[in-house]
This record gives C-alpha cells, structure tokens and sequence, in this order.
C-alpha cells in the first residue's frame, strides 16, 4: 500500500514539474513573440497551451485518486492538498503566457509595444522566465530555502511593473490609449506570473515545514 502510494506521490511531482516545465517555455516564447511582433511564434503559445490543460487535468486526476484510495493523513496529507493547489498556480501562469501571446497576434502585424518600453518587457519576460525554472526546481528539490528566495526574485518584476507606469503617466507618451491600455494589460501579465511563481515557493515551504510563510504572502496576488 505504501509503496503505491509513494509511486502515484512520485507522478504526481513528475506532472507538476512538467507543467511548470512548460509554462516557462511558453512565456519564453510568448515574449520573444511579443518583440518581435512574430506571429508564428504566438500562434505555437496558444496551440501547445493544450499541452497544459491537459497535463493540469492529470495532476488533478492523480491528486484526488491519492484523497479517494490512500485516505492519506498528517503530512501526506498536506502533500496532497499542496499538489492539488499548486496545479492550479501553474496553470495560471500557462494561461497568462497565452494572454500575451494573444495580445502578439491580436495587434500582428504591428507590434503590440511601442519601443520605448521594450526593454521592460524584455526583462520583465527574462525575470518570469528565470521564476519559472525557480519553481520547477523546488518543486523537485523541496527545498524550502531555496523556495523562500523566489520572493526576492518576485522583487525585481515588482520595480519594473512599478517603473512602467511612470512611464504610461509621463505627459511625453505620445502613443495613445489603445498602447497604454495593451502595455498596462501586459505588465500585469508578466507580474501575475511572478506572483503564482511565487505562491508555488510559498505552498512548497508548506510541503516541507508543515507552516504557511505568512511573511512571503503576496497580498496583491489574484484569486484567477
């Protein structure tokens, strides 16, 4: 009984890290497609989003067959209902990679960014991308140090979000509404997909202490 369990434990780990495997890779693309105006890449985003969905549907399958058959108790428990709350996180970072993907091909073929705040978006694109590997590692470490350093990485998408709206406020912005309605969607993008990146660290500490980090709680984190 105890050896099942620890199998249908380990594919579970295995489909969470392939979900946060693949939500990385789609914001990697989907920001390559977002400056470079490259439609063809946007339009891979949004068909291998599927891929997503459907390894979410079997984490939650695997998830809820462990509550139904192994009964599990105390921290076994807590693994579970972890899993369970944290495939939900990384399929909401999938599925804002797919709203900037979205966005690429909604404005295609003009580019949905005006230049001058490209550099934002190609840094805030490599600090989601890094958050991404950072989740995947601690998924498959479980290592509550290391997952405590997401926050501070989560810092730095933080300044630049902030940063970018001087810039939309600035009476210089000679781009109009529909630009800074596009860059103010997209900046909450990238910084949604910080924050369940980091809410993954958060409930990974659980995991493995058995206490919440109230202190890393991301306040500002969406219910969706």
């Amino acid at each position: 009984m105890r050896v099942a369990y620890k199998e249908q434990m380990n594919d579970l780990a295995d489909a969470l890290g392939q979900m946060a495997t693949l939500a990385g890779s789609a914001m990697e693309k989907a920001t390559q497609s977002l400056l470079q105006a490259d439609l063809l890449l946007a339009e891979q985003v949004i068909s291998d989003h599927d891929k997503i969905s459907e390894l979410s549907t079997i984490a939650e399958e695997r998830a809820f067959t462990l509550l139904a058959l192994q009964a599990p108790v105390a921290g076994d428990l807590r693994s579970v209902v972890s899993g369970i709350q944290i495939v939900a996180d990384i399929e909401r970072m999938g599925a804002l990679a797919l709203h900037v993907a979205k966005i690429t091909r909604r404005r295609h073929p003009k580019h949905a960014l005006p230049e001058e705040v490209n550099g934002y978006f190609a840094e805030m694109g490599r600090i989601a991308v890094q958050l991404g590997a950072s989740a995947r590692e601690v998924l498959e470490t479980r290592d509550p140090e290391r997952a405590a350093k997401l926050h501070e990485e989560d810092e730095a998408m933080d300044d630049l979000h902030r940063h970018l709206f001087t810039v939309l406020m600035d009476r210089e912005w000679s781009h109009g509404v529909a630009a800074a309605v596009d860059v103010t969607l997209l900046g909450r993008f990238y910084e949604r997909f910080a924050d369940h990146a980091v809410e993954v660290g958060r409930r990974v500490i659980f995991l493995a202490t058995g206490e919440m980090p109230t202190e890393l709680s991301n306040t500002h984190l969406p219910s969706s």
